[in-house]
């Protein structure tokens, strides 16, 4: 009974979690985003304490469930070992714990952390880690079957559902991601729990606190037979049914040790004083019933340039792309108040990333911000009435804000390239980025002042721009923009 319910809540996290990074609609973050704030790490840096008192309690009380039933990589890791499982059967032995690679690595993230090395601190994040993956290898997939769902939706005249872009945002963090999901799968096919137990940073702090668990997996040796079949599917490796020992610290409570026992020695609950070797059950988490494939979409660069270089002018011109700008300080999202406090908050989990409707946000490949999101106006805009990224950020990188304080947020301000503008190169009149300025910030004045009868150029007004981007993505100039926007290392307000 304990393992089919910890697989009916793995299985129901796992999917919600998912399809937060995956709802192409923008609905479901409103109802499944309460998912990603659960999430150790994420609450750590949001400094949500009701959320980290929780888990620290509850893993007093039963272990290590957290990694087995609320983080999706560990659940991810269970369902590859499962479908290894179905192949070949008791596998797994008993083994020592490797101390020195695991406090090795909670030594490195830490220090990582307070030197503001951020992109180890992102590789290192487990739930960043799965969105990351879900992000560049699931997403494309779905989105691609959202579109053929479109275009037969199109034909019998109905708007059920509507086409979306697919595209690449960043080669780095697409290829970390694939590199993510290649070793912890291929960790989880042959160990099991191998990544979770000797890697995982917050794997590593809560089994200090399992150590203490009210409720534990724990041997009656008197009906033990040693047939080692607890030993065989513990795979966290974590049983020695020899010396009837478990190691709590890696134990995930998953109940597979529990089930496989046919002589009722194994019981999950609080040992008695009587039972001297106090031992533990194994860790891994066996998924039964989640055998969705999470990954191998790999094409999604091809599809997305292909379809770029279809784009043309009324049939007649091949419209050439825009190549991002240049900026001195990168934008950082309004509601982030500082690149510096975005930068020590991001775990790079690419959320906001996946729930941008207007497509600006996407992975940097810069090494010192390697994959945080910051934005570019390409493909859009930041519009001023959309508050998305800053409603789905589960660690505080973003803080909530209403659409009011967005229209007054000067995250950046635009700045005029003479020798790009059509006004003057081209010889014709345009005016796009003072017409669709939203804060107004853009008027058309005599490019001559002295003669009121020359082209007319677009001026800057830096104290009412808000760093929008309008002016960017309009700007018909190409490849590269007329005007453009840079960064505010802090935010402010009109």
């Amino acid at each position: 009974m304990l393992r089919k319910i910890r697989i009916a809540l793995a299985t129901i996290m796992m999917l919600m979690v998912t399809l937060l990074f995956l709802d192409v609609s923008g609905v479901l973050h409103h109802y499944l985003g309460w998912t990603a704030r659960i999430q150790f790490l994420p609450a750590l840096l949001a400094l949500n304490v009701v959320v980290i008192v929780a888990l620290v309690v509850l893993t007093l009380i039963f272990g290590r469930i957290y990694c087995s039933v609320i983080c999706p990589l560990g659940i991810f890791q269970d369902i590859v070992s499962w479908i290894h499982g179905k192949r070949k059967k008791n596998r797994f032995t008993a083994s020592p714990e490797r101390r020195w690679l695991r406090y090795g690595v909670l030594v490195v993230f830490i220090a990582a952390f307070v030197a503001g090395i951020h992109s180890l601190v992102a590789l290192l994040a487990p739930y960043s880690s799965y969105g990351r993956m879900v992000t560049n290898l699931l997403l494309p997939i779905y989105q691609w079957g959202n579109n053929l769902l479109a275009s037969i939706a199109e034909r019998v005249d109905s708007y059920a559902f509507y086409g979306v872009d697919v595209w690449m945002k960043s080669l780095p963090t697409f290829l970390i991601a694939l590199a993510t999901f290649v070793i912890i799968a291929v960790l989880a096919w042959r160990g099991g729990r191998t990544y979770c137990n000797t890697i995982c940073p917050v794997g590593t702090i809560l089994a200090q606190l399992a150590r203490f668990s009210c409720l534990k997996v724990y041997f009656d040796a008197d009906k033990c037979k040693a047939c080692s079949l607890c030993t065989k599917n513990c795979k966290a490796s974590c049983i020695d049914f020899k010396t009837h020992k478990v190691d709590y610290t890696r134990c995930v409570t998953c109940g597979n040790c529990i089930e496989k026992c046919n002589f009722g020695a194994l019981h999950y609950g609080h040992p008695k004083a009587s039972v001297q070797p106090v031992s533990e059950e194994k860790p891994n988490a066996d998924q039964a019933r989640r055998a969705f494939l999470v990954g191998t979409a790999i094409v999604g660069a091809d599809i997305a340039l292909a379809q770029a270089a279809k784009k043309v002018d009324g049939g007649l011109a091949i419209i050439e792309d825009k190549v991002p700008a240049k900026r001195s300080t990168p934008l950082t999202p309004p509601g982030s108040v500082s690149a510096r406090n975005f930068a020590q908050h991001c775990t790079a989990c690419q959320l906001c990333v996946a729930k941008c409707p207007n497509g600006v946000l996407r992975p940097s490949s810069d090494p010192m911000r390697l994959m945080q999101p910051e934005l570019s106006f390409e493909r859009g805009a930041c519009r001023p009435e959309c508050v998305e990224c800053s409603t789905v950020c589960p660690t505080g990188a973003i803080k909530p804000i209403t659409v009011a304080e967005k229209s007054s947020t000067m995250i950046g301000h635009a700045v005029w390239v003479k020798d790009n503008c059509v006004i003057l190169k081209d010889c014709v009149n345009c005016g796009n980025c003072a017409r669709h300025c939203p804060a107004g910030a853009i008027m058309m004045v005599p490019s001559d002042p002295n003669d009121e009868n020359s082209p007319m150029v677009p001026a800057v007004n830096s104290a009412m721009c808000i760093g929008c981007g309008t002016c960017e993505y309009v700007c018909p100039a190409r490849p590269f923009s007329a005007i453009y926007v840079e960064g505010h290392e802090m935010h402010s307000q009109l």
